[in-house]
């Protein structure tokens, strides 16, 4: 039989660890999962370019990424009304695509008529336009009362199309990629690599790469893993560095292999499987878009952004008053961006 000291000592002994449970854990365990619920609830903005020559393939690209018709599905964007500069037009286009519960804004922009004039000159500077309108609405929308709402419209990757005919870069792809790569990440892209034998395709990726140094030209760099990151993400990462510039086969037709469905290619020797690495860099591809989702948009906002904003601000004339209340709302908005694009690192990493 158990006294009634013993019970109470034991009743005390309880209380204590309960205390001790208590204590060590407040809650704030759950806070990036309030985060996560939150950025999934409210959504992903990703707007992409493709720039390149007729008949390089840009749509059958762009609708095998995503895995669908964009043309039938999307609807005019609100990021610009449709712009036509010379003999380019410029066509911005919108679609929801919601996964697993997260939901992803994608705006694919479209250049006809690139590279198709006689006369090829001036064919960037409708490109560049564009962008730079895209940072104008972005700067007028942050520097305004309500900036609760802003629609980031601003280009966070560029897909550059290089035709495989041309064994390297074409003077207009150089001074296409020089005009516009201070103020885009460039994504070179060998369009139609099928073309090519292994060691032409071997030969033709050197050559760019050489030529993209030559002309000091700055393509997006693929970021490093962090040091505590899985080997397998380490190495996938590494493959993906290497495969630069990326030798493209894609396809929107689906055919039955092995027991299963795969997107592919007829020829009369075989079908090729796109996503099959060893003739094609389309998966590559799609993992680096969404691996690295974040630091395109990340290195848009901190690098490309905020050199058109730093110029923007000294070409402005403030006076004392003006210029002071300026630089304090700027520096609240910069904390608040940085603390967002952690977080939304954070979660695109659990992701």
């Amino acid at each position: 039989m158990t006294s009634a000291a013993g019970v109470q000592s034991q009743n005390k002994s309880h209380n204590n660890q309960q205390s001790d449970s208590t204590t060590d854990f407040i809650g704030f365990g759950n806070l990036p999962n309030q985060i996560h619920r939150k950025l999934a609830k409210r959504g992903f903005e990703l707007t992409l370019m493709v720039v390149g020559e007729s008949g390089l393939g840009k749509t059958t690209l762009i609708n095998s990424l995503f895995q669908r018709d964009l043309h039938s599905q999307q609807h005019l964007s609100n990021a610009a009304p449709e712009q036509l500069y010379s003999s380019i037009k410029i066509e911005p286009s919108t679609i929801d695509i919601e996964e697993c519960g997260v939901k992803v804004r994608l705006t694919i922009i479209n250049t006809p008529g690139y590279g198709d004039s006689i006369n090829c000159t001036d064919n960037y500077k409708s490109i560049l336009n564009y962008i730079d309108n895209q940072f104008e609405l972005y700067f007028d929308a942050e520097s305004g009362l309500n900036r609760r709402s802003i629609s980031d419209n601003r280009v966070h990757c560029l897909f550059y199309f290089i035709s495989s005919l041309a064994r390297g870069l074409k003077p207009l792809d150089i001074e296409c990629m020089k005009a516009l790569h201070h103020k885009v990440n460039i994504i070179p892209i060998i369009a139609k690599a099928d073309a090519l034998t292994s060691d032409e395709l071997i030969q033709m990726k050197q050559n760019i790469i050489e030529q993209i140094h030559g002309h000091h030209i700055q393509i997006y760099q693929i970021p490093d893993c962090d040091a505590d990151e899985d080997e397998e993400l380490k190495e996938k990462n590494i493959q993906l560095k290497s495969c630069l510039p990326f030798a493209i086969i894609s396809s929107t037709q689906c055919f039955e292999a092995k027991g299963k469905q795969i997107y592919g290619r007829i020829y009369p020797w075989g079908l090729i499987d796109i996503e099959d690495s060893n003739h094609s860099d389309f998966l590559k591809l799609r993992n680096m878009l969404i691996i690295h989702m974040q630091d395109l948009q990340q290195v848009t906002h901190e690098f490309h952004y905020e050199n058109y904003r730093l110029e923007k601000l000294q070409l402005k004339k403030y006076d004392g008053p003006q210029r002071k209340l300026l630089q304090e709302k700027d520096n609240e908005l910069r904390r608040m961006q940085d603390l967002l694009c952690k977080v939304q690192g954070q979660l695109a990493e659990k992701l």
